[in-house]
């Protein structure tokens, strides 16, 4: 295709010529004409040609799409098709291993040759993906973390059933919620699942390396630190486990304890807020060689992940050191919460859906609020029944309140718990202040319980707040 003497080629190459930086991960190709152009490693009849080739690629690619019936599908479709040509062919590429092999092969194979080898290249990134998966899918951990058991469970088959290597390979068909310690969103289709599962498989194998006892503690460790509800959360568990066991260690714990307690907490403190950020790169290196050693961890990927990390969890130290605030890094072991009398989150004592809608009717027809308060109050157990109740539009205005009153502390309290998440999540400001200051919510029922609360006593405020971190908050469920 070019005229340009190999070792001509050769000498180019050697005075670095191909700027790396100007390629492009997710449009190798045409970065790679690009360069090939500024550079002079191809010129404009050569640039023509290979885009005529890729042209006549993709006009069979249309002609299979359309199984023969039609030589032009709408704009849309060509886009989508192109697209999934290019990423079979920066596949192949790509493969080469260097931006030279690349741009030789550009020079003197035939676009159709590559194009086909990509797809190869493909079809053995998927094959390889879906064996990965059958690892992950076995060894998944028994979390009751909904990101990461949907993912595994819901969102990766999908991808499996539906990726279409020749139409659709630059899709990654899936919805993938559950976020890794370190991903690398530069890459799409199949090699960017690959690369998840690769990860993912990674830290499970790792959080495994723990007692489930620990494991599980210190999720509920974390939930409770940080106010809320770990289950629903997004949020990485080998990034946690990876965190606490450094910390251990840093504490003088033994490698494999991820259980910290108020008197490691403070030796880690007074440790890191005493030394300079290139020392604490040093300690936390060498307590990661210490976790890779005592833990007998021997996968040379397994040991790059975890230096990689290293890096971001410097960092945070260092800026969490510097403001004083490291008990919002380290998850300290929490004392075991007081479970106290709530609303009943069993399901048998749901009303059912009849008698239910028969209560709102009732409360509909009565006209005097105190009257419906205690019908409503009389007749429900479950939290999930009044919040039900609360969104049917059955009561108005100083309603809501006449309700509320007949309420003591601990539901009370439950329902500051949802009303007041977010600003309990941050934890920024005390409780009182979180009521007096907030803004109220478009929510109807929420926004007369903001109100009501604004209105109680600081001591009764108090005493709702000493509740809200007594409840064992991952036993309520919500919604």
């Amino acid at each position: 295709m070019g005229s340009m003497n190999y070792n001509d080629f050769q000498t180019l190459v050697e005075r670095g010529i191909i700027e790396r930086k100007n390629l492009k991960q997710n449009q190798y190709t045409v970065s790679l004409l690009n360069e090939g152009f500024r550079n002079g490693l191809l010129n404009r009849q050569e640039i023509y040609n290979i885009q005529n080739r890729l042209m006549l690629v993709l006009q069979n690619l249309i002609k299979r799409y359309t199984k023969g019936e039609s030589s032009s599908v709408p704009t849309e479709t060509a886009e989508s098709l192109l697209t999934s040509m290019l990423y079979a062919i920066d596949a192949y590429f790509l493969s080469l291993g260097t931006p030279e092999k690349a741009m030789t092969s550009l020079k003197t194979v035939d676009i159709q040759s590559s194009y086909e080898k990509g797809i190869e290249t493909v079809s053995t990134c998927f094959e390889e993906s879906k064996q990965i998966y059958k690892l992950v899918k076995e060894d998944k951990l028994n979390v009751p973390v909904d990101a990461y058991n949907m993912t595994i469970n819901e969102s990766l088959p999908i991808f499996m059933k539906k990726y279409r290597i020749i139409f659709d390979a630059h899709n990654t068909m899936a919805s993938i919620d559950y976020p890794l310690a370190i991903d690398d969103m530069r890459l799409q289709g199949v090699f960017y699942i690959k690369q998840y599962l690769e990860r993912l498989y990674m830290e499970t194998k790792f959080c495994q390396l723990f007692s489930q006892g620990d494991l599980l503690n210190t999720l509920e460790s974390f939930g409770r630190m940080y106010k809320f509800d770990y289950r629903i959360e997004l949020f990485n568990i080998y990034e946690l486990m990876l965190n606490s066991a450094v910390f251990s260690v840093l504490s003088g714990g033994n490698t494999g304890q991820v259980k910290i307690s108020a008197y490691q907490f403070e030796q880690i403190e007074r440790l890191l807020t005493q030394v300079t950020p290139d020392r604490v790169d040093i300690i936390v290196g060498e307590a990661i060689r210490s976790l890779l050693n005592d833990l007998n961890i021997s996968d040379s990927r397994m040991k790059d992940y975890m230096n990689l990390h290293r890096n971001q969890m410097v960092q945070r130290i260092v800026n969490a050191a510097n403001s004083c605030s490291l008990q919002g890094l380290i998850i300290t072991q929490q004392e075991e919460r007081i479970k106290p009398v709530e609303f009943s989150l069993n399901l048998k004592d749901r009303l059912s859906d009849i008698k239910l809608r028969k209560l709102l009717v009732d409360v509909t027809q009565i006209d005097k609020k105190d009257r419906k308060a205690q019908l409503i109050k009389s007749n429900l157990n479950s939290l999930h029944d009044y919040l039900d109740v609360f969104e049917s539009d059955s009561l108005y205005g100083d309603e809501y309140e006449a309700l509320f009153v007949l309420f003591g502390g601990m539901e009370l309290t439950i329902l500051a718990k949802i009303v007041f998440y977010e600003d309990l999540r941050t934890g920024f400001l005390s409780f009182q202040a979180m009521v007096s200051e907030h803004a109220g919510s478009e929510e109807e029922w929420k926004k007369h319980f903001i109100e009501y609360m604004q209105r109680l006593s600081p001591d009764r405020l108090q005493s709702i707040e000493k509740l809200i971190y007594m409840i064992d908050y991952e036993k309520i469920n919500f919604y």
